[in-house]
C-alpha cells in the first residue's frame, strides 16, 4: 500500500470486497496517479474494472480523497501475493519471493524461487513453506553465448539442479520483502502435461 493512508486503504478495501471482488493493492504514483489492483476467481475483466471505478470515483468524492486519475486493474500474471490468504489461494504454484535477510537453508539467499507448499500458523506469525526450484531453471543462456559454451553452461547447471531439486525452505510470512507468482504461459494450448 505504497504511500496510501491505513484509513484510506482500509476504506478501499471494505468498499472493493463489498462489491464482490478481492482487493489485492493500492499505490499513490507519480501524478497523482492512485492505482487499485483488484482480482476475482474467475478472472478481471474490463466491466469489473469500470464497476470498481465508478464506485471508488463517488466514494473518494464523499471521503474527500485527494487523486488526480484513478486507474483499476487486475493484477496481472505475476500476480503479488501481500497476505496469507494470497499464499494458501495459490498453494502448488510456482513463485518468486524476496525476502528481507538471506535465509541459511537456502544457501545464504535471499531470492528464492519455488513451488509454493503452504502458509500455515497463527494469525501475525505464519509460515510459509517454498520447495525450492533448480537453480536456473528459469535462466536462458547469456546473450551471446554461442550453442557449445551455452551447453557446457547447462551440463554444469545439472549437477546444481539436482542439489537443489526438492530442497524445502520454511520462513515467517512477516521476512518476505516481495513475492509474485511465476507466470505460467501455455502457447500450445491444451492441457499443462
Amino acid at each position: 500500500m505504497a504511500g496510501v493512508a491505513a484509513g484510506v486503504a482500509g476504506t478501499i478495501e471494505r468498499t472493493v470486497e463489498g462489491l464482490g471482488y478481492e482487493f489485492v493493492d493500492a499505490e499513490r504514483l507519480a501524478g497523482g496517479l492512485l492505482r487499485v489492483t483488484i482480482d476475482h476467481e474467475g478472472g478481471i475483466g474490463l466491466t469489473d474494472c469500470e464497476r470498481v471505478s465508478r464506485q471508488l470515483t463517488h466514494l473518494f468524492a464523499v471521503e474527500d480523497v485527494d487523486y488526480a486519475r484513478l486507474e483499476v486493474s487486475s493484477p496481472g500474471l505475476d500476480r503479488p501475493l501481500k497476505r496469507a490468504r494470497d499464499y494458501e489461494r495459490f498453494a502448488g504454484s510456482e513463485i518468486q519471493v524476496q525476502l528481507y535477510a538471506p535465509l541459511a537453508a537456502a544457501g545464504g539467499r535471499k531470492r528464492l524461487q519455488g513451488r509454493l507448499l503452504e502458509v500455515g500458523g497463527a494469525a501475525g506469525n505464519e509460515r510459509v513453506r517454498l520447495e525450492l526450484a533448480p537453480e536456473g531453471a528459469a535462466k536462458s543462456p547469456a546473450p551471446g553465448r554461442g550453442r557449445t559454451q551455452a551447453k557446457r553452461a547447462g551440463a554444469k547447471r545439472k549437477t546444481s539442479e539436482i542439489d537443489a531439486a526438492g530442497v524445502v525452505v520454511e520462513f515467517s510470512l512477516a521476512d518476505v520483502d516481495k513475492a509474485k507468482l511465476v507466470p505460467e504461459l501455455n502457447f500450445r494450448g491444451g492441457s499443462k502435461e
